[in-house]
């Protein structure tokens, strides 16, 4: 299923793999939104799921401890990099709201309800209701019930999507997915394939952004 964003030409597909957990995955997202704006471009959008943690307990963890422990940094440190998160999602629009019981959960539920949601033409819309979810509204995204309700915001029906996930009729679909692209090589999110050839890794701001979709706009056969 495709999100087109905005309504304008050329198109340009992306495919987005990403995880609910990774900040810089919605940064990423914002940026290249905004340099299709600038730029005039329709983004043809396919999201993918990708587990920054497959082994996060169901209770999830201390945010800070856990980013401590697994980049091997001080609190110090952790507290700086959101600070530096802060001030980029701000300019995008993005609310941070890191606050102090904040919490790293596990996404592959997270990941089951955007596979549900994309045969019901939601995919985009549920996933960036799940980032705001988990980083401004500080909701356990783990939790069926709250993915129930986070259906229901974008139209969707809440009981259809608990019963989805109670079932787990998409845990093998998912699981499928996330291997094609470690197949492909991807280790790290958020990554970005470009027209089916071109991987960019890491959110690369708006102005890196608008480079590549002025590159790929100007290539012959570009619709």
């Amino acid at each position: 299923m495709t999100q087109d964003i905005p309504n304008a030409a050329p198109q340009i597909r992306v495919d987005i793999v990403s995880d609910v957990m990774c900040p810089w995955c919605i940064v990423g997202f914002k940026e290249l939104e905004a340099a299709a704006a600038q730029q005039g471009v329709t983004l043809g959008l396919r999201w993918h799921p990708f587990e920054l943690n497959p082994d996060m307990p169901p209770e999830g963890e201390d945010l800070t401890e856990h980013i401590t422990r697994k980049y091997g940094i001080t609190r110090a440190q952790s507290a700086e990099n959101r600070a530096v998160l802060r001030e980029r999602g701000d300019a995008l629009g993005i609310d941070f709201a890191f606050g102090p019981d904040a919490r790293m959960r596990n996404s592959f539920r997270a990941h089951q309800l955007i596979d549900w949601a994309e045969g019901q033409g939601a995919q985009h819309q549920v996933k960036l209701a799940l980032f705001a979810a988990h980083f401004s509204a500080g909701l356990d995204v783990n939790d069926i019930g709250v993915l129930a309700q986070i259906a229901e915001t974008v139209g969707l029906d809440p009981t259809a999507a608990g019963a989805a996930l109670e079932s787990g009729a998409h845990a093998d679909a998912v699981r499928r997915k996330q291997a094609f692209w470690h197949q492909q090589g991807v280790t790290g999110v958020p990554a970005m394939v470009f027209d089916q050839k071109y991987l960019v890794t890491g959110a690369q701001g708006v102005e890196g952004y608008a480079h590549m979709l002025r590159q790929l706009a100007a290539q012959p056969g570009a619709v």
